[in-house]
């Protein structure tokens, strides 16, 4: 495994240009090494060095590779250095405890606790990392780097999800005694681990290990509803395994899927996270309006959640709130939560024609397809006794040509023009500012968007309408 490590390193460019052209006492370490050991290449180099000030070294190399320098922590002397093709990044600083002994030692997980001497090559592992990445398992370095920052029990199943690692009996024990100090660090870190969490392809899996402790529901106190909604005629699942599914169905779609739907799920729209990372938290959230919607018919035995896609919105804006996602963030899940059956009942439609889909394109805009994806993952997440296979099948196969449909027409979309303004109303219908204005201006919106109204005309002689009331 070190000789992966050294020509990886070998056939660096960026890493031979420092090591050529830098003297100083520089090691590579934590995740780029972790990824070298495992044949990934990587676009995130972290750096250490030893004997300068971490600053002036981050300022020469932007200098010498005219790339951009980023202060990201000057408390802890973290410095970030952007390539010009915005790709390539170093993040630079001096290690903790002044030597890299002493750094490595103060590390989470010693998969993350590898270094290499940039001028000699000589890998640095004093505590069994490497061995620890071929048997694909995360072990702590110490009990006390846990208690110190509890943030580190978060990390463990980050890298779960990311790596698709086991968690050692070790580390477990380490986590279950500790657990309860999850909601110590700031918010901003825990909301950051969170989302790198829900990011990673093996998402399902540590979500479900981590249930196995009393920190998950500390982090999603919503959960303890979820859990109490059992399995009916449509759900095989209990309502919280049936989140869960759909985060697994999320990913299972993604991995198949085309090459514009993968591209898209990709963007970083929100923030540092992907939105495949945001529509997997949607996913996991979409039912939460269900406990408060929850009857049981008394004839029938059938259980009813009536309109819990509105409950649900609803409900995770304060949840969120309190998570510390941006606006815009909390814009997207509760619009995902809202209408995540939507898709399913546009494709139930008497007639599945453009007209049809084009108003579903023309309500979803750039979330047509995160969208889609969830309704067919809430459906596969979804197999009681009362849905058959040729249901599934159906609502699949609908939801497929509603997503080819979007694609074949997003590149020739353009807004929708504003072809009345609320004064232009107001005077053609002689009316002032009421409910009665706000009316007329929704219902010619979505005349539009269903295609009925495309031109002024077509909307004054629309708008006349409403004069005889």
């Amino acid at each position: 495994m070190n000789t992966k490590i050294i020509n990886k390193i070998k056939c660096d460019e960026l890493l031979n240009q420092i090591k050529a052209n830098f003297r100083e006492e520089v090691y590579l370490v934590g995740g780029s090494v972790r990824d070298f050991a495992m044949g990934k290449d990587t676009s995130d180099r972290d750096l250490i060095v030893a004997g300068v000030d971490a600053r002036d070294f981050a300022e020469r190399v932007a200098a010498f590779f005219q790339a951009a320098f980023v202060p990201l922590d000057e408390v802890n002397r973290i410095y970030r250095v952007v390539l010009p093709d915005k790709v390539n990044y170093l993040d630079i600083t001096n290690p903790l405890g002044g030597s890299i002994d002493r750094d490595l030692a103060r590390r989470d997980l010693t998969v993350n606790a590898v270094a290499v001497d940039l001028q000699t090559l000589e890998v640095i592992d004093r505590f069994g990392g490497l061995n620890d990445i071929l048997s694909k398992r995360l072990n702590a370095i110490s009990e006390q780097n846990f208690i110190d920052d509890p943030l580190r029990i978060l990390r463990a199943f980050r890298f779960m999800s990311i790596l698709g690692f086991e968690l050692s009996d070790e580390l477990t024990e380490i986590v279950k005694k500790h657990v309860s100090l999850i909601t110590l660090p700031a918010v901003e870190r825990i909301n950051y681990e969170i989302m790198k969490l829900f990011g990673g392809k093996f998402a399902y899996e540590a979500l479900l290990t981590f249930n196995n402790t009393s920190g998950f529901e500390l982090l999603f106190p919503f959960v303890r509803e979820l859990k109490q909604v059992p399995p009916n005629t449509h759900h095989h699942l209990d309502l919280f395994m049936h989140s869960l599914e759909t985060v697994r169905q999320i990913q299972l779609i993604y991995d198949r899927a085309s090459e514009p739907v993968k591209s898209h799920l990709e963007e970083i729209s929100f923030g540092v996270h992907p939105r495949l990372a945001f529509l997997k938290f949607a996913g996991f959230m979409h039912d939460i309006g269900k406990f408060s919607t929850w009857t049981i018919e008394q004839e029938t035995g059938r259980h009813r959640f009536i309109k819990h896609d509105d409950a649900g919105a609803k409900l995770a804006v304060p949840l969120l709130k309190k998570m510390n996602f941006s606006n815009k963030q909390i814009d997207y899940i509760t619009m995902m939560i809202k209408n995540h059956m939507y898709p399913s009942q546009v494709i139930s439609a008497p007639e599945l024609n453009d007209k049809v889909m084009m108003r579903y394109v023309r309500k979803m805009e750039d979330n047509a397809i995160d969208v889609i994806i969830l309704a067919m993952a809430d459906r596969l997440s979804a197999l009681g006794e009362a849905v058959t296979e040729d249901m599934v099948k159906q609502n699949i196969s609908g939801l497929q040509r509603l997503m080819n449909f979007y694609i074949s027409v997003k590149d020739s979309l353009e807004p929708l023009p504003k072809l009345l303004s609320g004064n232009e109303i107001m005077s053609i219908l002689s009316i002032k500012p009421s409910p009665k204005l706000g009316k007329i201006i929704n219902e010619l919106h979505e005349a539009q968007l269903s295609g009925d109204v495309m031109t002024k005309e077509h909307a004054i002689d629309f708008v006349m309408k409403f004069k005889q009331f």
